[in-house]
């Protein structure tokens, strides 16, 4: 078959991914902090590419995180959910806890380039306890809740996650 001369040397488009953000804090939640953190991860998905199919604001409980993220997989059936919030040490980090309870596999790999190349930014890094996994076809990665926290986690996987997205979701890889 004769390929058209319009389309002969064009480049395939890239797919691009459906993506929720949820953000989990109290503060936030309540109006008395602007949420900075969600609004970077949205920026930095365009990167992806990816398009934010939703995004929401939730207090630090357990079953309303459960929730969303069953939610946003099960019925909004996005490719990649991005939390941030919730990762650190204090009484009311329950982000990783909630994750674990709705996701079918971890992911290991993910938190833990994450932490090594954050670290080399900030000592900090290690004390993250983000974790990833996949419920369904889609991928949940938890992100740190600090503005710059969650932009340098993000941007140490961005690179990566097209090819697992497609593994997720089943497509040639």
């Amino acid at each position: 078959m004769i390929e058209k001369p319009e389309t002969r040397n064009q480049k395939p488009e890239k797919n691009i991914y459906k993506v929720a953000v949820l953000t989990i804090s109290d503060k936030c939640s309540q109006g008395q902090r602007e949420d900075k953190s969600g609004k970077i991860i949205q920026e930095l998905i365009k990167n992806l590419p990816g398009e934010v199919a939703k995004y929401e604001i939730v207090p630090d409980e357990p079953d309303i995180i459960k929730e969303k993220l069953i939610s946003f997989c099960d019925s909004l059936k996005v490719d990649l959910v991005l939390t941030t919030g919730g990762t650190g040490f204090t009484p009311r980090d329950f982000t990783p806890e909630a994750t674990r309870e709705v996701i079918e596999k971890e992911v290991p790999g993910i938190p833990e380039a994450m932490r090594v190349l954050c670290l080399k930014s900030t000592k900090r890094a290690m004390l993250s306890r983000a974790i990833a996994g996949i419920r369904g076809k889609t991928l949940i990665i938890n992100l740190p809740g600090s503005s710059q926290g969650a932009k340098e986690s993000l941007e140490a996987i961005l690179d990566g996650l097209a090819h697992g997205l497609d593994m997720v979701m089943g497509r040639e890889h």
